[in-house]
């Protein structure tokens, strides 16, 4: 709330230069604000009695933008790459799925490792799981296993995350 707006009877009110001017009635702070050349603005609506500023309110919304804008940038969204595995996957393939995941490791993203079954493999789920251990071995120097393989429906799955 700005100038005008504020229809408190009282408010605390802080000076432009930080200083505390005392209690005082919202028209009296009003119009100090309007002799500055300034906008009066409520700071902290919830405090008895509110506390209101005298501000340049376009400069303040600038700065409040550009401080939201600085956060944002700084902070990084962790996305969850998936690799599927499957129960009878050669060596090979296995390390070749296993640099894929490193480099996803490396970026700093999580990984969901997925071992599908399909078919007579549904029968010999529980032997299947030493794939997924493998796996999470190949990758334990630089990767720990955050959530350890789970059965959901016709797949095994299980989360790697970066060691911290």
């Amino acid at each position: 709330m700005i100038n005008e707006q504020i229809r408190d009877r009282e408010v605390r009110l802080v000076g432009s230069d930080g200083a505390q001017l005392g209690i005082v009635s919202s028209r009296e702070a009003l119009q100090k604000a309007q002799e500055a050349g300034l906008d009066l603005v409520k700071i902290a609506p919830q405090a008895k009695p509110p506390v209101c500023k005298i501000i340049d309110y376009g400069k303040y919304r600038y700065e409040l933008a550009r401080k939201e804008k600085e956060a944002k940038k700084k902070q990084r969204t962790i996305e969850i790459k998936e690799v599927r595995l499957s129960p009878n996957i050669d060596t090979n393939d296995l390390m070749t799925k296993a640099s894929a995941a490193r480099k996803f490791l490396t970026k700093g993203d999580r990984v969901k490792v997925t071992l599908r079954f399909r078919g007579r493999e549904m029968a010999h789920m529980a032997s299947s799981k030493h794939v997924l251990d493998d796996f999470a071995q190949q990758l334990s120097d630089i990767a720990v296993v955050e959530k350890p393989p789970k059965v959901e429906g016709r797949s095994m799955t299980m989360f790697l995350s970066e060691k911290r």
